[in-house]
């Protein structure tokens, strides 16, 4: 596997970059060195940069903390969130999981992830017996983010109501300021577990991408992705017909592999059943 230092060669070959956030662009708590000098230099080499995150809130909640983190708008063409996936189905009621649900949903995760419900009409609630279905945006400030086992009495309380749970955010583990805590996806691989029904909403299913696509509005052979979890971002972007490169910060990083070798990194690939062009040291120049 080809291991690259910068995005430079990139911008020769692609116009457009679908880009993960959390492991490429920040860590939770900054961007990392490096960035916004890189999106300045794509921008002005004429690609279009969209973000792609399985953060469980809303594009508008996570274009604010971009700014915060120094990324300003002017940097990239737009954001995609699955929280904004969420939120669009269950506006619009298509999905046949999310047709019936009702109006009132048993909450476990953060009050910043309430936009995903936002202007819909749907209430929040903490307790089960309440509750018409589980919305499950990741952990909470009280239970914690180390392990599934403190949720696992509100999950036994939801699947004891046979709640069906929509799970904002696949991912299972993310690195914050240099520590792993897990994520919705954790929690809803636990609640499957137990025989609750569950949908995922966010990378790797390829309908995610195609709202950015439409972004984009460029042929997919001109389109790259870039991201650090092989589980979410490179599979994503292998089942959407998307050339990816595999970033070696976030999770790749906090596995020991920011510094390994060619031959590491494709045997790790192709255990994790994917293909990556090339690896990527870092979100720079």
């Amino acid at each position: 596997m080809r291991i690259l230092d910068g995005v430079a060669e990139l911008a020769t070959r692609y116009r457009g970059f679908v880009l993960d956030l959390w492991g490429v662009v920040h860590d939770g708590q900054a961007a990392f060195p490096g960035v916004a000098d890189a999106l300045a230099r794509l921008r002005d080499a004429g690609a279009r940069v969209v973000f792609l995150s399985n953060a469980p809130r809303r594009s508008h909640v996570v274009e604010a903390q971009l700014t915060g983190f120094g990324i300003e708008r002017g940097l990239y063409h737009a954001a995609m969130t699955s929280g904004e996936v969420t939120w669009r189905l269950l506006r619009d009621r298509t999905h046949p999981f999310v047709r019936d649900l009702g109006p009132r949903a048993l909450h476990i995760g953060a009050t910043r992830d309430h936009s995903v419900v936002e202007g819909l009409g749907i209430t929040l609630t903490d307790r089960a017996e309440e509750a018409d279905w589980l919305l499950n945006t990741g952990p909470d400030p009280e239970r914690g983010g180390q392990s599934v086992e403190p949720y696992e009495p509100v999950l036994q309380a939801a699947l004891a109501r046979r709640l069906p749970m929509l799970c904002v955010n696949p991912d299972r583990l993310v690195v914050v300021g240099g520590r792993l805590i897990i994520c919705a996806g954790a929690l809803s691989e636990r609640y499957a577990a137990l025989g609750g029904a569950t949908l995922e909403i966010g990378k790797p299913d390829p309908a995610t991408y195609e709202p950015v696509m439409a972004l984009m509005d460029l042929p997919r052979d001109q389109v790259l992705a870039i991201g650090d979890s092989p589980h979410t971002d490179l599979a994503g972007a292998q089942a959407a017909g998307l050339d990816a490169v595999w970033a070696l910060g976030g999770l790749a990083a906090e596995e020991g592999l920011a510094n390994a070798d060619s031959e590491t990194l494709a045997a790790r690939a192709a255990a994790e059943g994917v293909s990556p062009i090339a690896a990527l040291r870092g979100l720079r120049w």
